[in-house]
């Protein structure tokens, strides 16, 4: 197990190594850009958590490059043995780091193109609705992602943008555990993965396994 103390001095031995770790780095190669016209229009996940399983809709129309996004790492099994890491009652539930560092540098810096944000009726940032984190920079989406618990439609002026919603499991959701909010580090998750979580926090929620259901083009 990794405790806070090593992870510290694993983040100095990092800065002091700085030019060889840029390096290795830098022949990591980050997965292909996904094209939206390869998946289908509409599809569902289903997403099997430690509290129980909750299926989600993907509708490509309402964030092309999102959607295929998803598709192509739910396909990749990136989703697999996530921890709900980031969760604030009343506000969003938040995961996509995947608890393999290695796998997660294959994936950090693989970012795709913002799509705009559907009409309201359609699709916005509230309960139930699924949007990919991103940092306040344009086309800085890569894995992460969110559930909307409560009316977060303020984030669709900001370029947040919706790709699917939650079918069935809200109530799974809802229950996923929220004692640590916003305490794990997530620079500690890019280095150590579920090492740390599970060290540090051994009782979050997380994803046993996301499968795609398959649907017509």
């Amino acid at each position: 197990m990794i405790t806070r103390r090593q992870f510290c001095s694993a983040v100095a031995t990092t800065a002091v190594l700085g030019t060889t770790i840029r390096s290795a780095q830098a022949e990591v190669k980050p997965p292909q850009t996904p094209k939206p016209e390869n998946i289908p229009e509409t599809f569902q996940a289903k997403f099997e958590t430690s509290k129980g399983d909750v299926l989600i809709e993907v509708h490509r129309a309402w964030s092309p490059n999102g959607a295929a996004r998803f598709y192509d790492a739910v396909k990749a099994g990136f989703y697999d043995e996530c921890r709900f890491f980031r969760v604030v009652p009343g506000f969003m539930v938040q995961w996509g780091i995947n608890g393999d560092p290695k796998v997660q540098a294959k994936w950090r810096d693989a970012e795709i193109k913002d799509d705009k944000v559907p009409a309201k009726d359609l699709a916005s940032n509230t309960r139930g609705f699924i949007t990919f984190a991103k940092s306040g920079r344009p086309h800085s989406r890569t894995t992460q992602l969110f559930i909307n618990y409560g009316d977060n439609a303020r984030l669709d002026e900001m370029g947040f943008t919706p790709f699917g919603k939650v079918l069935e499991g809200m109530d799974v959701v809802d229950k996923i555990y929220s004692k640590h909010r916003e305490r794990p580090d997530q620079g500690a998750i890019q280095q150590a993965g579920n090492a740390y979580l599970k060290d540090e926090f051994p009782d979050l929620d997380f994803i046993k396994k996301a499968t795609i259901i398959e649907a017509k083009k």
